[in-house]
C-alpha cells in the first residue's frame, strides 16, 4: 500500500537546509520477487528498487535521477480490484526515463488514468533554477496539483493528505523531527525510526469506509505506519535528502528472506547534474 511523508522547501533560507525531506514505506506482499535499490537506465543515472514480478518486471513504487526527477507511487485503497489492469509501477520507472517535464507527464499519465487500479503519483524535478513537486491521482481531479507552496506533506493510500489517523500521526512525527537541526545521518536514523512506528491508529472511519470489503483484522494492520501482518506489510523504508548545494542521500533499509527480523540497509550519495 505505502506511505509517504515529505517536506518541500524549493528556495531555503539556509545553504544548510534542504529542499527535499521523503521518507517512505512500501508495503507489499512479503514474498513478491523485487531488486533492493540500485543504479540502473541507459548510463546508470537512475536509483530505485525495481518490482521483478512477472508481466511486471522494471516497474517501481520510488525513484531518483542524477539528473533531478523524482518519482514516487501508492495504491489507492479500494475494495474491488482489476486482476487485468495495466502495472502502476511503470508510471514511475517511464517517468524516468522519459524526456518530459513532471507537469506534462502527469497529464499525459491523466488522460490513460482509467487503465490502472487506483494511485497517487508524485512527480518532481529538482534542478539549479527551479525546483518542482506535482501530484495526480487518477481518483481524485482530473487534472494534476502543482505544489507551488513550500511545505510538509502527507501520502498514503488516499488522495493527497486526506487526514486518515496514520497519516495524522505519522506527519505529526514526521514534523517533529524535520523540525529539528541534526546532522544527515541523525536524520535518516530519526526518520526510520517514524516508519517502523507499528502503532495502531483505530477506529477510523475514513479509512474503513474507503476499504469496505476488506476484513477487520486487515484494516486494522493497515491503519499503522509500518504495517504488520501476516505474509504482507513494510518491506522496504525509504529515506531521501536533497541539499541546497544539489547534495542527494538515499538510504534505503530493506527487508531480508521475507523475515521481519532480517533487514539490509545501504545508503548512496550522489550530486546532482545540471
Amino acid at each position: 500500500m505505502c506511505i509517504i511523508f515529505f517536506k518541500f522547501d524549493p528556495r531555503p533560507a539556509s545553504k544548510n537546509a534542504y529542499r527535499l525531506i521523503l521518507a517512505a514505506n512500501r508495503d507489499e506482499v512479503y514474498n513478491r520477487p523485487s531488486k533492493a535499490a540500485d543504479y540502473w537506465g541507459s548510463s546508470n543515472e537512475i536509483l530505485s528498487g525495481l518490482d521483478m514480478e512477472e508481466g511486471k518486471e522494471g516497474g517501481s513504487w520510488l525513484g531518483i535521477s542524477k539528473r533531478g526527477k523524482l518519482a514516487a507511487l501508492t495504491n489507492y485503497l479500494e475494495g474491488k480490484v482489476n486482476p487485468d489492469a495495466q502495472g502502476r509501477g511503470f508510471l514511475v520507472s517511464n517517468y524516468l526515463t522519459e524526456n518530459l517535464d513532471s507537469y506534462s507527464y502527469l497529464r499525459k499519465v491523466s488522460a490513460e488514468g482509467h487503465l490502472y487500479n487506483g494511485f497517487n503519483l508524485l512527480a518532481g524535478e529538482f534542478k539549479a533554477n527551479e525546483d518542482m513537486i506535482c501530484y495526480y491521482g487518477n481518483k481524485g481531479s482530473p487534472e494534476p496539483i502543482h505544489l507551488k507552496q513550500a511545505g510538509i506533506y502527507g501520502l498514503s493510500n488516499s488522495l493527497l493528505e486526506t487526514p486518515w489517523r496514520k497519516l495524522q500521526h505519522g506527519k505529526h512525527l514526521f514534523t517533529s523531527v524535520v523540525s529539528r537541526t541534526l546532522p544527515p545521518e541523525g536524520l535518516v536514523q530519526e526518520l526510520l525510526h517514524i516508519l517502523n512506528n507499528e502503532e495502531l491508529n483505530t477506529p477510523d472511519p475514513a479509512q474503513e469506509s474507503q476499504g469496505e470489503g476488506y476484513s477487520k483484522p486487515m484494516l486494522r494492520a493497515l491503519s499503522a505506519v509500518c504495517v504488520r501482518a501476516p505474509r504482507y506489510g513494510t518491506r522496504t523504508n525509504t529515506v531521501i535528502l536533497i541539499d541546497a548545494a544539489d547534495n542527494v542521500t538515499f538510504t534505503e533499509r530493506t527487508m531480508l528472506n521475507c523475515d521481519v527480523t532480517q533487514w539490509s540497509t545501504k545508503s548512496f550519495h550522489f550530486k546532482l547534474q545540471g
